[in-house]
């Protein structure tokens, strides 16, 4: 049996869905951060667990023809399991994963078609959420260390727009300026907690909500007028309050201090409403192509009663529902089910029903607005 500090060769033959390596060692498996499939690699064994060990990559021997470093120019972030292997690598993993998830559940005879890949690898995302710290005496943005909430400082995330790091940075400046403090999870103290933006892909606009342990931001007046005139894409900038010692980044109670509380995106031919609150795929082209399959899986008839589960605004259901007779959508959050209906409005949509509920409960729903209806 190996013990702690034992230092091995080790091939790499898979990577977790958290970006861990895989190999196996005297019938166990090792999870080693920082390497890829096809790896050949010196490790460091630093947890010795009777079904697994967990190891430290100590030295490359022989990287994998997967490896890549010029995905991510963010540095020490770590954020995206897939960072360190090329985006053909990736969805060949993920294809694979997919097959095995079947076999394990005995359902391999069932065929599964081939991964289809996205159209961008870059910028893709319409949605980020920056954690506030005060590190080594500066204000700084970025992402947590993994399995930590130390916040590591990024200042330019190829994930996203590069609008996000210049309204990162324009907010940061307005709180170093006028001695606004930063959220401190271990005291519970400080004032700006997380910067939450969203960005519609077609219609641009920028939705900025300040995640904030208060009620109120000294010299917002001052903040709202050096973004409104640097970046008029922002259509609203708003103050979510979250005072709460607790993991989940939004509170409940929003207020609106400049412009309004929403944006407005174009997603599968549908115009939506997208609130702060409210779920909308990050991945917008990817998305397209998602509800596009579905779709075309469905069948649909225009007999047909569709139900749009989980539906936020109501763009999957949406995007469908020129195909059936009637559209019912369930969400559980109130002001997610607003945007759903005045979204079908807004297209002219005269077959959709949403309604405020847990998914779970779908049946007692359907009954009791049957009962309404009657």
């Amino acid at each position: 049996m190996l013990k702690k500090n034992s230092v091995i060769k080790l091939n790499i033959e898979d990577l977790t869905d958290l970006g861990f390596g895989v190999g196996k060692v005297d019938g166990l498996v090792v999870f080693i951060a920082d390497t890829v499939p096809g790896d050949e690699c010196e490790v460091r064994i630093i947890k010795v667990n009777s079904s697994f060990l967990v190891g430290r990559l100590e030295k490359l021997i022989t990287p994998s023809a997967a490896r890549t470093e010029g995905r991510c120019s963010a540095g020490s972030c770590k954020s995206c399991a897939y960072r360190n292997i090329s985006y053909e690598s990736e969805s060949k993993l993920k294809e694979d994963g997919v097959r095995r998830l079947f076999d394990t559940e005995a359902l391999g005879h069932i065929r599964t078609a081939p991964i289809t890949t996205s159209p961008s690898e870059l910028r893709y995302r319409n949605k980020a959420q920056y954690p506030v710290a005060r590190v080594e005496g500066e204000i700084k943005v970025g992402f947590y260390a993994p399995k930590s909430h130390r916040v590591t400082p990024v200042r330019d995330c190829p994930l996203t727009p590069p609008i996000f790091s210049e309204i990162c940075e324009c907010i940061t400046a307005f709180m170093e300026r006028n001695s606004i403090t930063a959220y401190d999870e271990i005291s519970g103290r400080g004032l700006v907690r997380h910067i939450y933006l969203r960005r519609g892909e077609v219609s641009g606009e920028v939705l900025v909500t300040l995640v904030i342990n208060g009620t109120s931001l000294p010299h917002s007046e001052e903040l709202l007028k050096e973004m409104s005139e640097k970046f008029p894409d922002i259509v609203g900038i708003l103050l979510n309050i979250n005072r709460e010692a607790t993991n989940v980044v939004l509170g409940k109670d929003y207020i609106t201090l400049f412009g309004r509380d929403y944006i407005f995106d174009t997603l599968a031919g549908v115009s939506l409403k997208i609130t702060a609150p409210s779920f909308y795929q990050v991945n917008h082209d990817c998305a397209e192509l998602l509800y596009a399959k579905a779709r075309e899986l469905a069948q649909l008839k225009p007999t047909d009663t569709l139900l749009d589960l989980y539906c936020g605004a109501g763009s999957i259901g949406l995007s469908m529902a020129r195909d059936v007779e009637k559209l019912i959508g369930i969400e559980i959050v109130p002001s997610a089910v607003e945007c759903a209906k005045e979204n079908a409005e807004a297209n002219g949509i005269t077959n959709a029903e949403f309604y405020v509920g847990d998914a779970k409960d779908t049946e007692r729903l359907l009954e009791e607005a049957e009962r309404t209806r009657g």
